[in-house]
């Protein structure tokens, strides 16, 4: 179990975080305040002034009006906006599972064959590197059109949110490749020769020696690309067209801004606590197996 100290350091954070969210809702208010004199006729004696955004409450809502918004309805006589919303971030969190998760694997096998291959490795890595400067407003369109005309002979039915997943999956898989690869070349010598010194065959010191040593290098990885996962299956919605997930949300709400701003910054919210939960079952996770390293360790001892 962990001890006090761990649990102070967690606490600790937490308030931290709770903290930074407090400071940040009053530099918008803030900036609302300062924001009010600029645009009353004194924006040019500030040299930046007009580079700034308007602090009306059309294109700044006060907190208060956002966070009230969440539990109106978005019709008359229909289902509040905070339902609307987590129904579309469940959709949004499948999308991005699925990426994640064929993200995570694609990127581990690409990163086991660069350190399997040092060849390979030379002269794939420029092109892996290469194919995150590809804008990916750009892709996702085509990514969804190819996933329409291209899966016919599928024993199943191709639909869009598949295309989304695949989406995230190029997102995704690049951070798990760089630090997979780093994690899985970090044993050092000695460790290597000794599991020579078993006649331990390469996938054995792979499984053995290589994973077991990659981890540290591997979770801030699973943090980044369950975050990428997310962010490309949002784009991914937008350029799809769809009628579900927060993408749909973000780029309905934006249509109407300006008569309801505030469900904007509502369907942002979600997306960011979306964000938030992610990264948080990533550091559950390694929580867990820290723990139970020790435990291991701990036995052996």
């Amino acid at each position: 179990m962990p001890d006090i100290r761990w649990w102070r350091k967690k606490i600790l954070l937490a308030c931290t975080g709770l903290a930074g969210l407090v400071a940040l809702a009053g530099l918008y208010s803030l900036y609302k305040v300062i924001g009010r004199a600029l645009d009353d006729g004194q924006r040019d004696w500030w040299f930046i002034g007009s580079m700034l955004p308007r602090s009306d409450d059309r294109n700044m809502p006060p907190i208060r009006d956002i966070l009230a918004e969440f539990n109106q309805p978005t019709r008359e006589g229909g289902d509040p906006l905070w339902n609307l919303i987590f129904d579309g971030v469940l959709f949004t969190l499948r999308e991005a599972l699925v990426g994640f998760v064929l993200g995570v694997v694609t990127g581990m096998v690409i990163a086991i064959l660069l350190m399997r291959f040092l060849t390979l490795e030379k002269g794939a890595m420029p092109y892996i590197i290469a194919s995150q400067t590809v804008p990916l407003i750009a892709i996702a369109p085509i990514i969804v059109i190819w996933g329409r005309k291209n899966f016919d002979f599928l024993p199943w039915e191709w639909q869009d949110w598949m295309s989304v997943s695949l989406i995230a999956v190029y997102l995704t898989f690049f951070p798990i490749t760089v630090n997979g690869l780093r994690g899985l070349q970090s044993p050092n010598p000695d460790s290597k020769e000794l599991m020579d010194s078993y006649a331990a065959g390469w996938w054995q010191t792979l499984w053995k020696l290589r994973l077991p040593a990659s981890l540290p290098f591997l979770f801030p990885a699973l943090k980044i690309a369950a975050l990428a996962s997310i962010i490309g299956a949002i784009v991914g919605e937008i350029s799809s067209g769809q009628s579900d997930g927060l993408g749909f949300l973000i780029l309905d709400f934006f249509t109407k801004y300006s008569t309801a701003p505030e469900r904007l910054y509502a369907a942002i919210i979600g997306a960011a606590l979306l964000g938030l939960f992610a990264a948080a079952v990533i550091s559950l996770a390694e929580f867990i197996l820290n723990v139970h390293r020790r435990q291991v360790a701990n036995a052996q001892t």
